[in-house]
């Protein structure tokens, strides 16, 4: 999946005659705190909810003298590299343009949620088991074979790195609710379990922690 195929049709950029607090109803109906800014087509940058606040809201929005943050994505980057441009520089959300530099469209962290939501690796039932394993000990071959002797499948994984630390949490999603076989012989094998989850009480798990995000954003 790449930038294109994540745009979100129904969101309009901002113009510099803008004023600021229309630009403030945007990102309040879309649910974001980032807005491209876009004159003749062409992506001028990406302006924040915390810069408009700082500035007289009636006034339009190129009256701020602001430095507009270059964020952006080509059309054909992958959905990992909207993934890391987004986290990297704490976007909710992310303008797309092409080689030209012309504005092709927005993504939004609703839209990625929606992408991965839809990904078989969620939609599947399964169970989610984290692993903690040292850097030079990760081998995603080697637990899948170790997986897979217990009759079950890794629909998907990802890997969690701590700062200061060689050690790594490998999350997998697998393809059974029955893991016990499964979470027996990588003990035995040497590997750390630090948890696993039916998957219904991992959703529920990152449904409380998303919605205490949302209360914290919202203060």
């Amino acid at each position: 999946m790449v930038a294109e195929n994540l745009i979100s049709n129904n969101m309009v950029p901002l113009r510099t005659d803008d004023k600021g607090r229309e630009a403030l109803a945007i990102m309040n109906l879309f649910s974001v705190r980032h807005l491209p800014v876009v004159e003749d087509n062409k992506l001028l940058g990406v302006i924040s909810e915390d810069e408009i606040l700082a500035n007289e809201i009636d006034l339009p929005i190129k009256s701020y003298g602001l430095q507009y943050g270059r964020a952006f994505v080509f059309t054909y980057d992958h959905v990992y590299e909207i993934m890391r441009q987004m986290a990297e520089k704490q976007l909710t959300a992310i303008p797309v343009i092409n080689e030209q530099n012309e504005y092709i469209g927005l993504i939004s962290q609703d839209e990625l949620l929606k992408f991965f939501a839809n990904t078989s690796a969620f939609v599947e039932n399964g169970s989610i088991v984290v692993l903690e394993i040292g850097k030079r000990d990760y081998s995603l071959a080697e637990i899948s074979r170790l997986v897979e002797s217990e009759n079950a499948t890794i629909l998907s994984s990802f890997i969690t790195s701590h700062p200061d630390s060689q050690k790594l949490d490998v999350t997998l999603k697998l393809n059974t609710q029955a893991v016990n076989a499964v979470l027996n012989t990588l003990e035995r094998f040497g590997y750390s379990v630090k948890a696993s989850f039916n998957e219904n009480d991992y959703l529920d798990t990152l449904k409380e922690r998303y919605d205490s995000l949302m209360s914290f954003l919202n203060v």
